[in-house]
């Protein structure tokens, strides 16, 4: 079922139902307030009956009657009753009434009792002329009130066809008005594929749910848009990168090939072989890394890391490739509860994000000091490398984490592109942050945020 009919169907069935509770109130009531009148008219007609039967002194009987008579109208199938009361509170009771005997006790007890049966109404009061008291019962169909009540169910019955009709069709339009820019940003959608991405839904402002799904869908869009692009810029960077290595192997080994050579050039061009090779493969390894992380960690086994024993992990790592550095682990940051000092993750992805930074900074920094501190508060750790190097240009800023994208100032420094997209997605996937502050000649600060555990 489609959501407009929902709607409609929901709205539809919750009017009705408020209508039919609210007609059964006032059919309640209706009928509760004519059982009430037509008592009312019984009591009169019995103290009208009492009076005209045991005129108080000095009145006349024939007055009261001829008003009853002649300006009280006759009630259907009226019948009037006068009971004696017998001492000892009994009552002789009349043989055609037909009522319990626990009815006229109620009215000798309380002055007053009404019954009913079907259609016939009974009211009886208690009357005292003189040193007898009487009990006087008048009845009456009331049939008013069966085709009062007739007439109201007729009524609210047709009210509520009506209003049934006049909900179902304001809904319909209702619906139908209300889900029209849900259905022109479906058709909108229909239109977009990869090959005009570029297109976006229309989003018409204000603050409601349809302005948030056009711009969900238009954000949605966006991050499509840029992940083809990046993708588009991987395969093509990627495939400029691993070709130039290829290609050197090649011409050596045809050029080795070419004719005989000494000892020598076969070793040299073997060795140059040999370093293309390497090249290529780190290439090929750090793709792959940056391949395998490029999910949301959902998957990966995290345990608890000691964020200090990282750092030392990470010294030790940039000890063994350039073994003259000059990093320097900074203790006055250093948190005095060891406990403060566990995150959660992979301990060697964390190893290889931190050691592309810092080995990033001692390349570009000319072998100059390169600190590496660690702070941590009660929701997360923060570590810290500056360098003293030749900083990033601003305009490059935004782009430093996109894959083989250089600055434009490292050329006459040997890299790939690959580290810092690969240290983002691994930062990313321990729900950390990864912050660049950086000034061309005077160095660069990066800060690696990431949650405690």
């Amino acid at each position: 079922m489609k959501i407009r009919n929902k709607i409609m169907l929901l709205f539809a069935i919750l009017t009705v139902s408020i209508i039919s509770v609210m007609s059964f109130f006032v059919y309640y009531l209706a009928s509760q307030y004519s059982f009430e009148d037509f008592y009312k008219r019984l009591e009169i007609r019995a103290y009208l009956t009492a009076t005209a039967a045991f005129p108080p002194v000095g009145t006349d009987t024939l007055a009261y009657n001829y008003i009853r008579d002649k300006h009280l109208e006759k009630l259907p199938s009226e019948n009037e009753y006068i009971l004696r009361i017998l001492p000892g509170n009994k009552v002789e009771p009349h043989h055609s009434i037909g009522l319990q005997p626990e009815f006229y006790q109620t009215v000798i007890r309380e002055g007053r009792e009404t019954f009913r049966n079907r259609d016939r109404f009974y009211e009886g009061i208690l009357y005292t002329s003189g040193d007898n008291s009487y009990i006087v019962i008048v009845s009456a169909v009331n049939e008013y009130m069966s085709q009062y009540m007739i007439d109201l169910r007729r009524i609210l019955l047709t009210c509520l066809t009506v209003a049934l009709a006049l909900i179902i069709g304001t809904g319909l339009f209702f619906s139908r008005y209300i889900l029209m820019p849900v259905h022109r940003i479906i058709d909108q959608v229909k239109d977009i594929s990869s090959s005009n991405l570029h297109l976006r839904v229309e989003a018409h402002g204000g603050n409601d749910e349809i302005s948030e799904l056009a711009d969900t869908f238009n954000n949605m869009l966006d991050r499509l848009e840029m992940a083809f692009e990046t993708q588009n810029n991987f395969v093509s960077n990627a495939s400029h990168e691993l070709s130039t290595p290829l290609t050197a192997i090649i011409g050596e080994a045809e050029l080795a090939l070419s004719k005989e050579r000494d000892g020598l050039s076969y070793r040299t061009a073997v060795s140059n072989m040999l370093r293309e090779a390497e090249r290529l493969e780190h290439i090929t390894r750090s793709l792959l890394h940056l391949a395998q992380t490029g999910f949301d960690g959902k998957k990966e086994s995290w345990d608890v890391v000691r964020t200090d024993e990282l750092l030392f992990a990470v010294k030790h790592v940039i000890d063994r490739i350039t073994p003259d550095n000059k990093v320097e682990i900074d203790y006055s940051l250093f948190p005095e509860e060891e406990e403060k000092m566990n995150v959660l993750g992979s301990f060697q992805l964390l190893e290889l994000a931190l050691s592309n930074i810092v080995s990033n900074a001692v390349k570009y920094s000319s072998n100059r000091p390169v600190s590496l501190a660690l702070a941590a508060t009660n929701s997360k750790n923060i570590i810290i490398v500056r360098d003293l190097g030749i900083g990033i240009p601003v305009p490059d800023l935004p782009y430093i984490f996109s894959p083989f994208f250089r600055a434009s100032n490292t050329q006459p420094f040997k890299g790939y592109g690959i580290g810092l997209p690969l240290t983002k997605n691994i930062i990313r996937m321990h729900k950390g942050e990864i912050i660049v502050n950086s000034r061309m000649g005077e160095g660069t600060e990066i800060r690696v945020e990431l949650p405690s555990a």
